[in-house]
């Protein structure tokens, strides 16, 4: 993970991964376990504003680029909002 911010209805991850890497797993698995470390840590305020079953939706949206250095896709996911 190289850098991580996000907006009210969803957040942006950079990072590095090796071609071999699954995405559709990995992402999975970020789901899983921020969902259940979210849960853990804040049931309180999640129970009381959030009634379904599942934190996450299953979309996702993944971009690779090339042509553009790491420094310039951090400036982009830290100019995103952050959430409260």
């Amino acid at each position: 993970m190289i850098d991580m911010d996000g907006e009210q209805d969803h957040i942006h991850l950079l990072f590095q991964y090796y071609p071999q890497l699954s995405l559709p797993k990995f992402v999975g698995n970020v789901k899983s376990v921020t969902s259940r470390r979210l849960r853990s840590e804040f049931a309180d305020t999640i129970n009381r504003h959030y009634r379904k079953a599942v934190l996450w939706n299953e979309s996702y949206f993944i971009a690779s680029c090339g042509g553009v250095t790491v420094s310039q896709l951090k400036t982009y996911v830290d100019g995103q909002n952050t959430p409260d």
